[in-house]
């Protein structure tokens, strides 16, 4: 997984990368065969103005011509603009000629003799336009009378092709960023099984050493009780027997863990919601934990300063919340614990508990993921820090069931301070 997952990532991008260019490339080229198409549009405009000069022009209609060919030859040797036709009948033809190839532009004309001396020439021609490729010959060099030019100056809009393939422009746009968003949803699915995966590595590896262990404890107390010298011995029995009893409930806790897990991401836990009085709670569960705290000569400092510490919660799970973050600043200092609680009544009527610890603290990254299922916080130099990564994520789930809020402040080797916001109680 570790060398395929960099190699798809390759993969899709240059495949994306790849469409990308070719989707410019098709865009560019399709702009300059409209260019080309516009440019033969000119010239079939500029021949069809020619050929209607031609048909206009009068001659001698006693004149007979064998053939077309012949006839040709004639106009081509005396056809001349100056003194048959006037720049507004030029004019005209140009611009029908123009609007039978689909060109409906603003354009100025001028006609020169082979002296390059203006015959005619409409009224907005410029010298600059001479410079102009859209040009035709109106007669050949080697005309009997006369050599004519006519010279045509079109005000090309820049803009109008793009605006003609406008449509296919946007629908290009709009399936590249398709394509683009698709990609970076691939990516961030894959980045997101990795992640996922890794997290089912930890959780398993967690889940067989917590459990190995009060296992290894059991089947050591049960080979001591089949022994001999300890199965006559009454005080030793009741040491074993507590023993497997201790590391049952150790095990039952960690499979309650697991399943509470479950239900929460199923939704299928049920508050029974009652008015509870949280300084009673908290102190409960600090009794508890004394005996911890003082064999690690640690202390535990409660400052219940709330006014009104009465809530509607489940207390089971409340309970379950206060152990988890004592049990968390207690697992994660280095030296001996000393943790604060502190309750007190924000300016809303919100109640307000601060679980504060001297652990080895969080950087950024940390906080903005420790409520996260299964994630676990580096702890450095600690390495007896056990758990499934699951009592944090269940504490957020639970605040947010009964409506609070839970926020985190720390610092790497400064502690932790552990905030709750929940509503209060009805006041009866």
């Amino acid at each position: 997984m570790k060398k395929i997952f960099p190699l798809i990532v390759v993969l899709i991008t240059l495949s994306v990368v790849g469409i990308l260019f070719i989707q410019m490339s098709w865009i560019n080229n399709a702009l300059k065969l409209k260019h080309e198409e516009f440019q033969r549009e000119v010239d079939n405009a500029l021949k069809q103005t020619r050929e209607a000069l031609y048909s206009k022009f009068t001659y001698d209609s006693k004149l007979i011509f064998p053939n077309e060919e012949s006839r040709q030859f004639f106009l081509q040797n005396n056809f001349r603009v100056d003194g048959a036709f006037t720049k507004e009948d030029i004019e005209t033809i140009i611009e029908k000629s123009l609007a039978q190839n689909n060109i409906r532009l603003p354009f100025e004309f001028c006609v020169q003799n082979i002296y390059h001396f203006n015959i005619l020439q409409s009224d907005g021609f410029q010298i600059a336009d001479l410079h102009s490729d859209k040009q035709i010959e109106l007669s050949p060099d080697d005309a009997l009378r006369s050599h004519e030019t006519l010279y045509l100056a079109i005000f090309e809009d820049k803009n109008a092709i793009i605006r003609e393939m406008l449509w296919m422009i946007i629908a290009s746009i709009v399936f590249t960023t398709i394509i683009v968003l698709a990609f970076f949803v691939t990516v961030r699915t894959l980045f997101n099984q990795k992640k996922l995966s890794e997290i089912k590595s930890d959780f398993i590896n967690n889940m067989t050493h917590e459990l190995k262990t009060p296992l290894a404890t059991i089947s050591l107390a049960i080979d001591a009780l089949t022994n001999e010298k300890v199965i006559h011995d009454t005080d030793k029995i009741k040491i074993y027997s507590s023993m497997i009893k201790e590391e049952n409930k150790r095990m039952n806790k960690q499979v309650e863990k697991i399943l509470q897990a479950a239900r929460l991401e199923k939704e299928e836990i049920k508050l029974n919601i009652q008015q509870l009085d949280t300084h009673q709670i908290i102190c409960k569960v600090a009794d508890n934990l004394a005996l911890q705290i003082q064999e690690k000569s640690g202390t535990l400092t409660l400052k219940l300063n709330a006014t009104s510490p009465v809530i509607e919660a489940d207390e089971v799970h409340f309970s379950n919340i206060i152990f988890n973050l004592l049990d968390n600043a207690m697992k994660y200092s280095m030296d001996a614990p000393h943790i604060e609680v502190i309750t007190l009544n924000t300016g809303n009527g919100m109640l307000s508990i601060k679980i504060k610890d001297n652990g080895i603290g969080m950087d950024k990254e940390t906080q903005s993921r420790i409520f996260e299922k299964f994630y676990r916080a580096h702890t450095g130099n600690l390495h007896n820090v056990k758990g499934f990564g699951l009592g944090l994520s269940y504490v957020k789930a639970i605040v947010d069931a009964h409506g609070g809020k839970i926020k985190v402040e720390s610092a790497p080797g400064k502690g932790s301070t552990f905030t709750l916001i929940l509503p209060p109680g009805e006041k009866e």
